[in-house]
């Protein structure tokens, strides 16, 4: 009859050592459990609209479904009513900042440009608050997601310039959409833009080129200082930046959030905003 094998022996240092190791691993995975059910706050400066002779302040719905749908966040309106309310103060209760697209401009004369022709649209209470918002999001190493007007916000804030007239700028092309057309086709693929090697964006594409939408009528003249290029369109206009250092701070003149679930590059533009919100989330709350 065959004897059964030896226990194998183990000393108390070994049994300590797996214990150790059992726990370091446990530990990991309790980590990465509680950072992908952390639900982060993403603030959204709102617009001021007139609705006859009402002001309203409000935000597309396309970018709070976004939010929620592919970043996993849940979106709070921050109301543009600076000096009145110091929207600052929230930045201690975010994890994310998402400056929206909208139907104004930068007033010009936040980047020392001349006025604006009549008719443009301005938002003046958005304007306060965003521009002021950017400086402390970004010392505070908030995950920052800007689109359209938002990224001419960032780079205004940050000491660059516009166009306030893409289209007459020689040599540019023009960038604005037919308002005419069913909104599918509006948000629809415009032109390329060229993603530069080693950037975010490059790593969320298989392509060095990708289709994006264009529904824009100014865009970047001067890049802020620091600020990095991440895309460019046919024409040389700059179309993405992201910002220098290891904090999240990126942003697309075009629209991600346009049917954002059924595009995978717009998409993984939300889950790495989205991702980066959890972890600051989790760094806060540590």
């Amino acid at each position: 009859m065959r004897k059964p094998p030896a226990a194998r022996h183990i000393c108390p240092v070994q049994c300590q050592r797996l214990r150790d190791g059992e726990r370091r691993r446990d530990a990991a995975a309790f980590n990465r459990e509680i950072r992908m059910a952390v639900v982060p706050l993403v603030g959204l400066p709102t617009d001021r609209l007139q609705q006859g002779p009402h002001p309203f302040l409000a935000t597309g719905e396309k970018y709070i479904r976004a939010v929620v749908d592919a970043a996993g966040a849940m979106p709070v309106l921050l109301p543009s009513l600076q000096p009145t309310l110091d929207a600052g103060a929230w930045l201690d209760r975010l994890d994310g900042l998402l400056l929206t697209g909208a139907v104004s401009n930068v007033e010009p004369h936040h980047y020392s440009d001349e006025p604006s022709w009549e008719g443009n649209p301005h938002d003046p209470a958005r304007d306060a608050t965003s521009l002021g918002l950017i400086p402390q999001a970004l010392a505070r190493g908030l995950p920052v997601l800007a689109i359209c007007r938002g990224l001419q916000e960032v780079n205004v804030a940050l000491g660059g310039r516009l166009h306030q007239r893409v289209h007459d700028v020689p040599g540019l092309l023009d960038h604005r959409e037919d308002r005419a057309a069913p909104l599918d086709t509006q948000y629809g693929p415009a032109h390329p833009v060229q993603l530069h090697p080693g950037g975010l964006l490059a790593g969320m594409s298989d392509s060095a080129q990708v289709a994006v939408n264009s529904l824009h009528g100014q865009g970047i003249a001067r890049l802020a200082d620091g600020l990095l290029i991440e895309a460019t369109a046919p024409d040389g206009l700059i179309e993405a930046f992201r910002g220098p250092g290891p904090g999240f701070l990126l942003a697309v003149q075009w629209h991600p959030e346009w049917r954002v679930t059924q595009h995978p590059f717009y998409r993984a533009i939300f889950q790495a905003f989205g991702e980066a919100c959890r972890q600051y989330a989790a760094r806060r709350g540590q």
